[in-house]
Protein backbone atom coordinates (compact mmCIF):
# COMPACT_ATOMS: atom_id res chain seq x y z
CA UNK A 1 0.00 0.00 0.00
CA UNK A 2 1.50 3.34 -1.03
CA UNK A 3 2.38 6.16 1.40
CA UNK A 4 1.16 8.92 -0.74
CA UNK A 5 -2.13 11.23 0.54
CA UNK A 6 -4.01 10.00 -2.43
CA UNK A 7 -3.17 7.72 -4.65
CA UNK A 8 -1.11 4.79 -5.63
CA UNK A 9 -2.31 4.82 -8.94
CA UNK A 10 -4.24 7.03 -11.72
CA UNK A 11 -7.58 6.07 -12.77
CA UNK A 12 -6.27 5.00 -16.07
CA UNK A 13 -3.71 2.48 -15.43
CA UNK A 14 -4.94 -0.57 -13.41
CA UNK A 15 -4.94 -3.41 -15.65
CA UNK A 16 -5.49 -7.35 -14.73
CA UNK A 17 -1.62 -7.58 -13.58
CA UNK A 18 -2.64 -5.50 -10.42
CA UNK A 19 -5.25 -8.10 -9.42
CA UNK A 20 -5.05 -8.81 -5.37
CA UNK A 21 -2.90 -5.86 -5.19
CA UNK A 22 -4.36 -3.20 -2.30
CA UNK A 23 -4.50 0.89 -4.07
CA UNK A 24 -5.32 4.14 -3.25
CA UNK A 25 -7.31 6.12 -6.00
CA UNK A 26 -8.37 10.04 -6.12
CA UNK A 27 -11.18 11.08 -8.50
CA UNK A 28 -14.44 12.52 -9.11
CA UNK A 29 -17.77 10.01 -8.45
CA UNK A 30 -18.36 10.38 -12.98
CA UNK A 31 -20.88 7.85 -13.03
CA UNK A 32 -22.94 6.16 -9.77
CA UNK A 33 -25.57 2.53 -10.52
CA UNK A 34 -27.27 0.83 -7.61
CA UNK A 35 -27.45 -3.18 -8.69
CA UNK A 36 -29.36 -4.16 -6.21
CA UNK A 37 -27.08 -3.85 -3.07
CA UNK A 38 -23.62 -3.42 -4.78
CA UNK A 39 -22.76 -0.26 -5.38
CA UNK A 40 -20.48 1.09 -8.93
CA UNK A 41 -18.97 4.14 -9.57
CA UNK A 42 -17.12 4.91 -12.18
CA UNK A 43 -14.15 6.85 -10.62
CA UNK A 44 -12.51 9.29 -12.92
CA UNK A 45 -9.24 11.75 -12.97
CA UNK A 46 -6.94 13.30 -16.32
CA UNK A 47 -5.97 9.46 -17.25
CA UNK A 48 -8.93 7.89 -16.98
CA UNK A 49 -11.75 5.52 -15.59
CA UNK A 50 -11.90 2.80 -13.23
CA UNK A 51 -15.08 1.18 -11.59
CA UNK A 52 -15.29 1.02 -8.11
CA UNK A 53 -17.67 -1.38 -6.39
CA UNK A 54 -18.65 -1.85 -2.47
CA UNK A 55 -21.08 -4.23 -1.10
CA UNK A 56 -23.09 -3.76 1.97
CA UNK A 57 -20.30 -5.74 4.43
CA UNK A 58 -17.77 -2.77 3.08
CA UNK A 59 -17.31 -0.89 6.15
CA UNK A 60 -17.40 2.20 3.47
CA UNK A 61 -20.88 1.07 1.77
CA UNK A 62 -22.84 4.14 4.19
CA UNK A 63 -20.32 6.76 3.65
CA UNK A 64 -20.24 5.37 -0.06
CA UNK A 65 -24.40 5.87 -0.70
CA UNK A 66 -24.18 9.07 0.17
CA UNK A 67 -22.10 10.37 -2.42
CA UNK A 68 -23.26 11.69 -5.68
CA UNK A 69 -21.80 12.87 -9.41
CA UNK A 70 -18.71 15.23 -9.44
CA UNK A 71 -17.85 14.58 -5.57
CA UNK A 72 -14.15 13.88 -5.16
CA UNK A 73 -13.31 11.13 -3.53
CA UNK A 74 -9.79 8.96 -2.41
CA UNK A 75 -10.98 5.00 -1.87
CA UNK A 76 -8.75 2.18 -0.34
CA UNK A 77 -9.45 -1.18 -1.99
CA UNK A 78 -8.71 -4.17 -3.85
CA UNK A 79 -8.16 -5.10 -7.18
CA UNK A 80 -10.07 -7.73 -8.44
CA UNK A 81 -10.82 -9.21 -12.12
CA UNK A 82 -14.17 -8.94 -13.15
CA UNK A 83 -16.29 -11.80 -14.64
CA UNK A 84 -15.55 -12.39 -18.12
CA UNK A 85 -18.94 -11.75 -18.52
CA UNK A 86 -18.22 -7.86 -17.49
CA UNK A 87 -14.94 -7.06 -19.27
CA UNK A 88 -15.03 -4.10 -20.81
CA UNK A 89 -12.81 -4.06 -24.03
CA UNK A 90 -13.06 -0.67 -24.89
CA UNK A 91 -11.87 0.46 -21.54
CA UNK A 92 -7.90 0.24 -20.77
CA UNK A 93 -8.85 -0.54 -17.13
CA UNK A 94 -11.55 -2.69 -18.66
CA UNK A 95 -10.44 -6.21 -17.07
CA UNK A 96 -10.88 -4.98 -13.66
CA UNK A 97 -12.58 -3.21 -10.69
CA UNK A 98 -11.71 -2.18 -7.26
CA UNK A 99 -13.53 -3.25 -3.80
CA UNK A 100 -13.56 -0.38 -1.71
CA UNK A 101 -12.74 -0.90 2.20
CA UNK A 102 -12.31 2.73 2.83
CA UNK A 103 -13.58 6.10 1.30
CA UNK A 104 -12.57 10.00 2.48
CA UNK A 105 -14.73 12.63 0.77
CA UNK A 106 -12.61 15.42 -0.32
CA UNK A 107 -14.83 17.38 -1.77
CA UNK A 108 -18.58 17.47 -2.06
CA UNK A 109 -20.29 18.99 -5.39
CA UNK A 110 -23.44 20.98 -5.34
CA UNK A 111 -26.08 20.19 -7.82
CA UNK A 112 -24.79 19.90 -11.57
CA UNK A 113 -25.36 23.41 -14.04
CA UNK A 114 -24.58 20.71 -16.39
CA UNK A 115 -24.25 17.14 -16.59
CA UNK A 116 -20.86 15.93 -17.50
CA UNK A 117 -20.97 12.17 -18.23
CA UNK A 118 -22.81 11.66 -21.93
CA UNK A 119 -21.26 14.91 -23.66
CA UNK A 120 -24.93 15.92 -24.61
CA UNK A 121 -25.84 19.19 -26.36
CA UNK A 122 -25.93 22.03 -23.80
CA UNK A 123 -26.50 25.30 -24.03
CA UNK A 124 -23.61 27.32 -24.87
CA UNK A 125 -23.88 30.26 -22.44
CA UNK A 126 -24.24 27.79 -19.47
CA UNK A 127 -21.07 25.83 -20.37
CA UNK A 128 -19.06 29.28 -20.78
CA UNK A 129 -20.06 30.27 -17.41
CA UNK A 130 -19.32 26.64 -15.83
CA UNK A 131 -16.11 25.64 -18.23
CA UNK A 132 -14.50 24.20 -15.25
CA UNK A 133 -17.38 21.87 -15.28
CA UNK A 134 -18.03 21.56 -19.17
CA UNK A 135 -13.85 20.96 -19.77
CA UNK A 136 -14.70 17.85 -17.51
CA UNK A 137 -16.82 16.31 -20.60
CA UNK A 138 -14.68 13.05 -22.45
CA UNK A 139 -14.82 14.76 -25.82
CA UNK A 140 -13.84 18.47 -24.67
CA UNK A 141 -11.33 17.11 -22.26
CA UNK A 142 -10.08 15.22 -24.94
CA UNK A 143 -9.98 17.85 -27.69
CA UNK A 144 -7.79 20.18 -25.30
CA UNK A 145 -5.44 17.10 -24.56
CA UNK A 146 -5.12 16.59 -28.59
CA UNK A 147 -4.30 20.14 -28.72
CA UNK A 148 -1.52 20.49 -26.03
CA UNK A 149 -0.33 17.11 -28.33
CA UNK A 150 -0.50 18.95 -31.77
CA UNK A 151 1.67 22.20 -30.09
CA UNK A 152 4.50 20.34 -28.87
CA UNK A 153 4.31 18.17 -32.54
CA UNK A 154 4.43 21.71 -33.65
CA UNK A 155 8.12 22.60 -31.14
CA UNK A 156 9.52 19.71 -32.30
CA UNK A 157 8.97 19.58 -36.12
CA UNK A 158 10.49 23.45 -36.00
CA UNK A 159 13.37 22.14 -33.84
CA UNK A 160 14.44 19.32 -36.44
CA UNK A 161 14.19 21.96 -39.48
CA UNK A 162 16.53 24.13 -37.49
CA UNK A 163 14.29 26.79 -36.20
CA UNK A 164 14.63 28.48 -32.82
CA UNK A 165 11.63 29.83 -30.60
CA UNK A 166 12.21 33.28 -29.54
CA UNK A 167 9.30 35.25 -27.79
CA UNK A 168 8.25 38.89 -28.98
CA UNK A 169 6.69 41.17 -26.53
CA UNK A 170 2.91 41.43 -25.94
CA UNK A 171 2.91 45.06 -25.40
CA UNK A 172 3.84 47.23 -28.81
CA UNK A 173 3.06 49.73 -30.87
CA UNK A 174 -0.65 50.27 -32.50
CA UNK A 175 -0.43 49.01 -36.20
CA UNK A 176 -2.91 51.07 -39.33
CA UNK A 177 -2.88 48.18 -41.18
CA UNK A 178 -5.07 45.38 -41.15
CA UNK A 179 -8.43 44.29 -37.97
CA UNK A 180 -9.21 46.35 -34.94
CA UNK A 181 -5.99 46.71 -32.48
CA UNK A 182 -6.87 46.12 -28.89
CA UNK A 183 -5.48 49.40 -26.98
CA UNK A 184 -4.34 49.59 -23.76
CA UNK A 185 -3.17 52.73 -22.22
CA UNK A 186 -0.03 53.58 -20.63
CA UNK A 187 -0.10 55.21 -16.71
CA UNK A 188 3.87 56.47 -16.74
CA UNK A 189 2.49 58.08 -20.34
CA UNK A 190 -0.65 59.74 -19.71
CA UNK A 191 -2.77 59.96 -23.08
CA UNK A 192 -0.75 57.13 -24.99
CA UNK A 193 -1.21 53.51 -25.77
CA UNK A 194 0.40 50.37 -26.04
CA UNK A 195 -1.15 47.72 -28.22
CA UNK A 196 -1.62 44.36 -28.29
CA UNK A 197 -0.01 42.55 -31.19
CA UNK A 198 -2.30 41.27 -34.35
CA UNK A 199 0.63 39.13 -35.26
CA UNK A 200 4.82 38.99 -34.37
CA UNK A 201 4.98 40.92 -38.21
CA UNK A 202 7.27 43.35 -38.20
CA UNK A 203 8.89 42.09 -34.74
CA UNK A 204 9.73 38.36 -37.04
CA UNK A 205 10.97 40.62 -39.55
CA UNK A 206 13.64 42.58 -37.64
CA UNK A 207 15.10 39.36 -35.69
CA UNK A 208 15.64 38.59 -39.56
CA UNK A 209 17.61 41.60 -39.99
CA UNK A 210 19.25 40.88 -36.55
CA UNK A 211 20.65 37.60 -38.71
CA UNK A 212 18.61 35.31 -36.60
CA UNK A 213 18.05 33.06 -39.62
CA UNK A 214 15.44 31.13 -38.96
CA UNK A 215 12.50 31.74 -35.98
CA UNK A 216 9.48 30.44 -34.83
CA UNK A 217 7.36 31.47 -32.09
CA UNK A 218 3.55 29.98 -30.65
CA UNK A 219 2.37 33.27 -30.98
CA UNK A 220 -0.82 34.82 -29.44
CA UNK A 221 -2.39 37.50 -31.05
CA UNK A 222 -4.88 39.75 -30.61
CA UNK A 223 -7.42 41.39 -32.65
CA UNK A 224 -10.92 43.58 -32.22
CA UNK A 225 -12.96 41.46 -34.34
CA UNK A 226 -16.34 40.43 -34.87
CA UNK A 227 -16.84 37.02 -33.75
CA UNK A 228 -16.96 33.98 -36.24
CA UNK A 229 -17.06 30.41 -36.13
CA UNK A 230 -13.68 29.60 -37.52
CA UNK A 231 -12.04 32.90 -35.46
CA UNK A 232 -11.89 33.11 -32.25
CA UNK A 233 -13.18 36.36 -31.35
CA UNK A 234 -10.09 38.45 -29.24
CA UNK A 235 -7.27 36.06 -29.40
CA UNK A 236 -6.08 33.21 -30.93
CA UNK A 237 -2.54 31.49 -31.66
CA UNK A 238 -0.28 30.89 -34.85
CA UNK A 239 2.65 28.88 -35.19
CA UNK A 240 4.67 31.64 -36.50
CA UNK A 241 7.59 31.18 -38.49
CA UNK A 242 10.07 33.76 -40.91
CA UNK A 243 13.33 32.44 -42.52
CA UNK A 244 16.33 34.20 -44.22
CA UNK A 245 18.07 33.87 -47.74
CA UNK A 246 15.02 31.89 -49.13
CA UNK A 247 12.82 31.94 -52.01
CA UNK A 248 8.74 31.31 -51.54
CA UNK A 249 9.89 27.29 -53.24
CA UNK A 250 12.06 27.60 -49.54
CA UNK A 251 9.32 28.01 -47.29
CA UNK A 252 6.96 25.97 -49.15
CA UNK A 253 9.58 22.89 -48.86
CA UNK A 254 10.35 23.33 -45.09
CA UNK A 255 6.90 23.80 -43.90
CA UNK A 256 5.10 21.15 -45.92
CA UNK A 257 6.77 18.38 -44.10
CA UNK A 258 6.54 19.40 -40.75
CA UNK A 259 2.36 20.60 -41.23
CA UNK A 260 2.23 17.41 -43.07
CA UNK A 261 3.68 15.61 -40.48
CA UNK A 262 1.24 17.11 -37.39
CA UNK A 263 -1.71 15.99 -40.11
CA UNK A 264 -0.40 12.27 -40.25
CA UNK A 265 0.26 11.83 -36.55
CA UNK A 266 -3.17 12.83 -35.62
CA UNK A 267 -5.03 11.62 -38.59
CA UNK A 268 -6.65 8.57 -36.82
CA UNK A 269 -7.25 6.63 -39.94
CA UNK A 270 -7.63 9.46 -42.43
CA UNK A 271 -5.41 9.86 -45.53
CA UNK A 272 -3.02 13.02 -45.75
CA UNK A 273 -1.91 14.03 -48.78
CA UNK A 274 2.69 14.66 -48.19
CA UNK A 275 2.37 16.68 -52.42
CA UNK A 276 0.85 19.68 -52.06
CA UNK A 277 -0.64 21.37 -55.39
CA UNK A 278 0.53 24.57 -55.55
CA UNK A 279 -2.52 26.20 -57.26
CA UNK A 280 -2.69 29.75 -58.45
CA UNK A 281 -4.70 32.05 -57.37
CA UNK A 282 -6.32 33.20 -60.32
CA UNK A 283 -6.58 29.38 -61.12
CA UNK A 284 -8.38 28.68 -57.90
CA UNK A 285 -11.35 30.98 -58.29
CA UNK A 286 -12.33 29.81 -61.84
CA UNK A 287 -12.09 26.05 -60.58
CA UNK A 288 -13.50 26.18 -57.60
CA UNK A 289 -14.97 29.97 -56.88
CA UNK A 290 -12.72 30.31 -53.54
CA UNK A 291 -9.01 30.62 -52.57
CA UNK A 292 -9.93 28.70 -50.05
CA UNK A 293 -11.11 25.10 -51.89
CA UNK A 294 -12.06 21.99 -50.61
CA UNK A 295 -9.88 19.88 -52.55
CA UNK A 296 -11.84 16.49 -51.02
CA UNK A 297 -14.68 17.60 -53.62
CA UNK A 298 -13.76 17.02 -57.06
CA UNK A 299 -15.73 19.32 -59.13
CA UNK A 300 -13.97 21.28 -60.91
CA UNK A 301 -15.84 24.33 -62.52
CA UNK A 302 -15.14 24.88 -66.25
CA UNK A 303 -15.90 28.25 -68.82
CA UNK A 304 -18.37 27.36 -71.12
CA UNK A 305 -19.28 30.83 -72.38
CA UNK A 306 -19.11 29.80 -76.14
CA UNK A 307 -21.64 27.03 -75.77
CA UNK A 308 -24.27 30.00 -75.12
CA UNK A 309 -22.79 32.04 -77.36
CA UNK A 310 -25.55 33.42 -80.03
CA UNK A 311 -27.59 29.70 -78.68
CA UNK A 312 -31.28 30.10 -78.51
CA UNK A 313 -31.00 30.49 -74.71
CA UNK A 314 -31.34 33.85 -74.67
CA UNK A 315 -31.22 34.71 -70.85
CA UNK A 316 -27.42 34.36 -71.23
CA UNK A 317 -26.91 34.70 -75.00
CA UNK A 318 -28.17 38.57 -74.39
CA UNK A 319 -25.78 38.95 -71.35
CA UNK A 320 -22.66 37.72 -73.77
CA UNK A 321 -23.48 40.08 -76.52
CA UNK A 322 -24.19 43.22 -74.34
CA UNK A 323 -21.05 42.66 -72.30
CA UNK A 324 -17.60 41.34 -73.57
CA UNK A 325 -16.77 40.71 -70.00
CA UNK A 326 -19.74 37.96 -68.66
CA UNK A 327 -19.14 34.37 -68.98
CA UNK A 328 -20.71 31.33 -68.43
CA UNK A 329 -19.46 29.10 -66.06
CA UNK A 330 -19.97 24.97 -65.46
CA UNK A 331 -20.49 23.27 -61.98
CA UNK A 332 -20.60 19.64 -63.32
CA UNK A 333 -22.13 17.38 -60.62
CA UNK A 334 -20.58 13.86 -61.91
CA UNK A 335 -22.47 11.21 -59.90
CA UNK A 336 -20.95 8.48 -57.60
CA UNK A 337 -20.93 5.24 -59.19
CA UNK A 338 -24.03 2.98 -58.85
CA UNK A 339 -26.05 6.22 -57.62
CA UNK A 340 -29.00 7.00 -57.90
CA UNK A 341 -29.22 9.42 -61.40
CA UNK A 342 -29.82 12.78 -60.74
CA UNK A 343 -32.79 13.57 -61.96
CA UNK A 344 -35.25 16.47 -61.94
CA UNK A 345 -35.84 16.99 -58.50
CA UNK A 346 -32.06 17.15 -57.55
CA UNK A 347 -32.06 19.96 -59.75
CA UNK A 348 -35.15 21.70 -58.46
CA UNK A 349 -33.77 21.84 -55.43
CA UNK A 350 -30.41 23.09 -56.26
CA UNK A 351 -32.29 25.78 -57.94
CA UNK A 352 -34.10 26.66 -55.22
CA UNK A 353 -31.59 26.91 -52.51
CA UNK A 354 -29.98 29.41 -55.22
CA UNK A 355 -32.95 31.50 -54.95
CA UNK A 356 -32.70 31.33 -51.19
CA UNK A 357 -29.29 32.71 -51.20
CA UNK A 358 -30.67 35.49 -53.28
CA UNK A 359 -29.65 34.82 -56.52
CA UNK A 360 -31.94 34.62 -59.72
CA UNK A 361 -31.62 30.86 -59.76
CA UNK A 362 -29.34 27.93 -60.93
CA UNK A 363 -29.74 27.22 -64.70
CA UNK A 364 -29.42 23.35 -65.07
CA UNK A 365 -29.24 20.13 -67.84
CA UNK A 366 -29.48 16.77 -66.27
CA UNK A 367 -28.46 13.79 -68.83
CA UNK A 368 -29.85 10.18 -69.01
CA UNK A 369 -30.91 7.85 -72.28
CA UNK A 370 -28.31 9.44 -73.89
CA UNK A 371 -29.83 12.79 -74.08
CA UNK A 372 -29.44 15.96 -71.66
CA UNK A 373 -32.92 17.32 -70.35
CA UNK A 374 -34.45 20.60 -68.73
CA UNK A 375 -35.40 24.18 -70.19
CA UNK A 376 -31.91 24.93 -70.97
CA UNK A 377 -30.90 21.54 -73.10
CA UNK A 378 -34.01 22.97 -75.11
CA UNK A 379 -33.09 25.54 -75.78
CA UNK A 380 -29.54 25.83 -76.59
CA UNK A 381 -30.12 22.46 -78.97
CA UNK A 382 -28.78 18.96 -79.13
CA UNK A 383 -25.68 19.90 -80.80
CA UNK A 384 -24.45 22.18 -78.36
CA UNK A 385 -25.85 20.23 -75.62
CA UNK A 386 -24.18 17.01 -76.59
CA UNK A 387 -20.15 19.73 -76.89
CA UNK A 388 -21.03 20.59 -73.32
CA UNK A 389 -21.39 16.83 -71.79
CA UNK A 390 -18.08 15.81 -73.92
CA UNK A 391 -16.13 18.84 -72.77
CA UNK A 392 -17.05 18.41 -68.92
CA UNK A 393 -17.23 14.73 -69.24
CA UNK A 394 -20.44 14.06 -68.30
CA UNK A 395 -22.47 10.81 -68.33
CA UNK A 396 -26.23 9.12 -68.14
CA UNK A 397 -27.38 9.98 -64.14
CA UNK A 398 -25.11 13.07 -64.03
CA UNK A 399 -25.99 16.77 -64.30
CA UNK A 400 -24.39 20.43 -64.79
CA UNK A 401 -25.76 23.80 -63.43
CA UNK A 402 -24.83 27.26 -65.09
CA UNK A 403 -23.76 30.63 -63.61
CA UNK A 404 -23.73 33.59 -66.07
CA UNK A 405 -22.19 37.23 -65.74
CA UNK A 406 -19.22 38.99 -65.02
CA UNK A 407 -16.78 36.50 -62.90
CA UNK A 408 -15.67 39.09 -60.08
CA UNK A 409 -19.12 39.33 -59.46
CA UNK A 410 -20.71 35.63 -59.06
CA UNK A 411 -18.04 33.50 -58.77
CA UNK A 412 -18.13 33.32 -54.66
CA UNK A 413 -21.87 31.97 -55.35
CA UNK A 414 -20.42 29.29 -58.14
CA UNK A 415 -17.82 28.58 -55.28
CA UNK A 416 -20.64 27.81 -52.68
CA UNK A 417 -23.08 25.90 -55.43
CA UNK A 418 -20.15 23.53 -56.68
CA UNK A 419 -19.68 23.03 -52.37
CA UNK A 420 -23.60 22.52 -52.26
CA UNK A 421 -23.81 20.13 -55.32
CA UNK A 422 -20.37 18.15 -54.05
CA UNK A 423 -22.21 18.08 -50.48
CA UNK A 424 -25.70 16.76 -51.69
CA UNK A 425 -24.39 13.97 -54.16
CA UNK A 426 -21.96 13.09 -52.08
CA UNK A 427 -19.12 13.09 -53.59
CA UNK A 428 -16.52 14.80 -50.86
CA UNK A 429 -14.02 12.29 -49.08
CA UNK A 430 -14.72 12.97 -45.98
CA UNK A 431 -11.87 10.78 -44.66
CA UNK A 432 -9.04 12.75 -45.61
CA UNK A 433 -7.10 15.80 -45.31
CA UNK A 434 -6.67 17.39 -48.57
CA UNK A 435 -3.81 20.41 -48.34
CA UNK A 436 -2.53 22.53 -50.83
CA UNK A 437 -0.81 26.08 -51.46
CA UNK A 438 -2.60 28.92 -52.92
CA UNK A 439 0.08 31.06 -54.87
CA UNK A 440 0.75 34.24 -56.50
CA UNK A 441 -1.91 35.87 -55.29
CA UNK A 442 -2.74 39.80 -56.02
CA UNK A 443 -0.72 42.29 -54.64
CA UNK A 444 -3.69 44.89 -54.93
CA UNK A 445 -7.39 45.14 -54.68
CA UNK A 446 -9.90 47.80 -55.56
CA UNK A 447 -11.23 49.16 -52.45
CA UNK A 448 -14.80 50.42 -53.63
CA UNK A 449 -16.05 52.36 -50.78
CA UNK A 450 -12.45 54.28 -50.44
CA UNK A 451 -12.50 54.72 -54.14
CA UNK A 452 -8.74 53.16 -54.09
CA UNK A 453 -6.09 50.43 -54.44
CA UNK A 454 -5.29 49.18 -51.93
CA UNK A 455 -3.48 46.09 -50.52
CA UNK A 456 -5.20 42.61 -50.92
CA UNK A 457 -3.43 40.94 -48.45
CA UNK A 458 -0.47 41.59 -46.48
CA UNK A 459 1.29 44.89 -47.10
CA UNK A 460 5.02 43.80 -46.41
CA UNK A 461 5.35 41.03 -49.27
CA UNK A 462 7.71 41.52 -51.84
CA UNK A 463 5.28 42.31 -55.14
CA UNK A 464 6.42 40.16 -58.43
CA UNK A 465 8.64 42.81 -60.20
CA UNK A 466 9.99 44.50 -57.78
CA UNK A 467 9.81 48.39 -57.90
CA UNK A 468 10.06 48.22 -61.94
CA UNK A 469 6.43 46.12 -61.77
CA UNK A 470 5.14 49.38 -59.17
CA UNK A 471 6.40 51.84 -61.55
CA UNK A 472 4.98 50.92 -64.73
CA UNK A 473 2.52 47.94 -64.21
CA UNK A 474 -0.98 48.78 -63.74
CA UNK A 475 -1.21 48.29 -60.19
CA UNK A 476 -4.07 46.04 -60.16
CA UNK A 477 -2.16 43.17 -62.41
CA UNK A 478 0.41 42.64 -59.95
CA UNK A 479 1.03 39.34 -58.39
CA UNK A 480 2.61 39.19 -55.18
CA UNK A 481 4.93 36.65 -53.82
CA UNK A 482 2.06 35.82 -51.47
CA UNK A 483 0.74 32.27 -50.32
CA UNK A 484 -1.46 30.79 -48.21
CA UNK A 485 -1.74 27.12 -46.55
CA UNK A 486 -5.28 25.50 -47.41
CA UNK A 487 -6.70 22.40 -45.75
CA UNK A 488 -10.25 21.15 -46.69
CA UNK A 489 -11.57 24.20 -47.23
CA UNK A 490 -10.35 26.27 -44.59
CA UNK A 491 -7.41 28.73 -44.98
CA UNK A 492 -4.56 27.14 -42.48
CA UNK A 493 -1.77 29.51 -42.92
CA UNK A 494 -0.64 32.92 -45.00
CA UNK A 495 2.65 33.94 -45.74
CA UNK A 496 4.80 35.79 -48.48
CA UNK A 497 8.32 36.56 -49.15
CA UNK A 498 8.99 39.97 -47.74
CA UNK A 499 9.59 42.95 -48.92
CA UNK A 500 12.37 44.43 -47.63
CA UNK A 501 13.90 47.20 -49.78
CA UNK A 502 13.02 50.53 -48.11
CA UNK A 503 12.55 52.06 -51.85
CA UNK A 504 10.29 49.49 -52.72
CA UNK A 505 8.31 49.67 -49.44
CA UNK A 506 7.75 53.05 -50.04
CA UNK A 507 6.70 52.51 -53.50
CA UNK A 508 4.68 49.76 -52.56
CA UNK A 509 2.74 51.91 -49.87
CA UNK A 510 2.64 55.13 -52.02
CA UNK A 511 0.05 53.36 -54.52
CA UNK A 512 -2.25 52.90 -51.44
CA UNK A 513 -1.86 56.85 -50.95
CA UNK A 514 0.12 57.06 -48.58
CA UNK A 515 3.16 59.45 -48.30
CA UNK A 516 6.85 58.61 -47.63
CA UNK A 517 6.58 60.21 -44.17
CA UNK A 518 3.79 58.33 -43.05
CA UNK A 519 5.48 55.22 -44.20
CA UNK A 520 8.66 56.10 -41.87
CA UNK A 521 6.30 57.54 -39.00
CA UNK A 522 3.82 54.63 -39.15
CA UNK A 523 6.34 51.67 -39.84
CA UNK A 524 9.89 53.23 -38.29
CA UNK A 525 11.07 50.41 -36.95
CA UNK A 526 10.96 48.47 -39.95
CA UNK A 527 11.87 50.79 -42.27
CA UNK A 528 14.74 52.51 -39.99
CA UNK A 529 15.82 48.85 -40.21
CA UNK A 530 15.83 48.03 -43.74
CA UNK A 531 18.57 50.87 -44.18
CA UNK A 532 21.34 48.80 -42.68
CA UNK A 533 21.67 45.45 -44.23
CA UNK A 534 18.51 43.68 -44.19
CA UNK A 535 18.50 39.82 -45.94
CA UNK A 536 15.81 38.41 -48.41
CA UNK A 537 13.53 36.38 -45.98
CA UNK A 538 9.84 35.44 -45.72
CA UNK A 539 7.43 33.32 -43.44
CA UNK A 540 4.37 32.14 -43.04
CA UNK A 541 2.10 31.95 -39.98
CA UNK A 542 0.22 28.88 -39.09
CA UNK A 543 -3.37 29.31 -37.48
CA UNK A 544 -2.82 26.59 -34.51
CA UNK A 545 -6.57 26.92 -33.49
CA UNK A 546 -7.74 25.91 -37.29
CA UNK A 547 -5.16 23.00 -37.67
CA UNK A 548 -6.42 21.53 -34.05
CA UNK A 549 -10.03 22.42 -34.99
CA UNK A 550 -9.32 20.06 -38.51
CA UNK A 551 -7.66 17.50 -36.55
CA UNK A 552 -10.57 17.27 -33.77
CA UNK A 553 -13.11 17.23 -36.35
CA UNK A 554 -15.35 19.71 -34.87
CA UNK A 555 -16.99 22.61 -36.26
CA UNK A 556 -16.12 25.38 -34.00
CA UNK A 557 -12.90 26.39 -32.28
CA UNK A 558 -14.89 26.70 -28.63
CA UNK A 559 -14.80 22.97 -28.93
CA UNK A 560 -10.96 23.20 -28.73
CA UNK A 561 -9.84 26.07 -26.97
CA UNK A 562 -9.66 25.96 -22.50
CA UNK A 563 -11.03 29.38 -22.10
CA UNK A 564 -13.19 30.61 -25.26
CA UNK A 565 -15.23 34.04 -24.92
CA UNK A 566 -18.77 33.51 -26.50
CA UNK A 567 -20.44 35.22 -29.48
CA UNK A 568 -20.57 38.45 -28.02
CA UNK A 569 -16.90 38.95 -27.13
CA UNK A 570 -17.43 37.92 -23.36
CA UNK A 571 -15.77 36.00 -20.89
CA UNK A 572 -18.66 34.70 -19.09
CA UNK A 573 -16.53 32.33 -16.68
CA UNK A 574 -14.93 35.74 -15.40
CA UNK A 575 -17.18 38.18 -16.32
CA UNK A 576 -14.96 39.83 -18.74
CA UNK A 577 -14.95 42.84 -20.25
CA UNK A 578 -15.75 44.58 -16.71
CA UNK A 579 -15.77 48.34 -15.35
CA UNK A 580 -13.14 49.83 -14.48
CA UNK A 581 -12.86 50.88 -10.72
CA UNK A 582 -12.70 55.08 -10.75
CA UNK A 583 -9.77 55.28 -8.76
CA UNK A 584 -7.79 53.19 -11.96
CA UNK A 585 -9.14 55.65 -14.48
CA UNK A 586 -7.77 58.36 -12.87
CA UNK A 587 -4.66 56.60 -12.49
CA UNK A 588 -4.78 56.22 -16.43
CA UNK A 589 -5.91 59.81 -16.80
CA UNK A 590 -8.99 58.66 -18.78
CA UNK A 591 -12.21 59.66 -18.77
CA UNK A 592 -15.29 57.79 -20.08
CA UNK A 593 -17.39 59.12 -22.79
CA UNK A 594 -19.94 55.79 -23.18
CA UNK A 595 -22.16 56.23 -26.38
CA UNK A 596 -25.76 54.33 -25.97
CA UNK A 597 -26.09 52.25 -28.95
Amino acid sequence: MTSHRYRSHTCGELTAQNAGQTVRLSGWAHRIRDHGGLLFIDLRDHYGLTQIVVDPDSPAFAAVEHVRSEWVIRIDGEVKLRDAAAVNPNLPTGAIEVFIREIEILSAARELPLPVFGDQEYPEDVRLKYRFVDLRREKLHANIVKRTKVIAAMRNGMTEQGFAEYSTPILTASSPEGARDFLVPSRIHPGKFFALPQAPQQYKQLLMVAGFDRYFQIAPCFRDEDPRADRLPGEFYQLDMEMSFVTQEDVWNTMTPVITSIFEQFADGKKVNKEWPRIPYDTAIRKYGSDKPDLRNPIEMQAVTEHFAGSGFKVFAGQIEADAKVEVWAIPAKNKAGAEPIGRAFCDRMNAWAQGEGQPGLGYIFFKDGQGSGPIAKNIGEERTAALKAQLGLDDGDAVFFVCGRPEKFYKFAGEARTKAGTDIGVIDTERFALCWIVDFPFYEWDEEEKRVDFAHNPFSMPQGGIDALNSQDPLTIKAYQYDAVCNGYEIASGSIRNQLPETMVRAFELTGKSRDEVEEQFGGLYRAFQYGAPPHGGAAFGVDRIVMLICGVQNLREITAFPMNQQAEDLLMGAPSPAAPKQLRELSIRLNVQDK
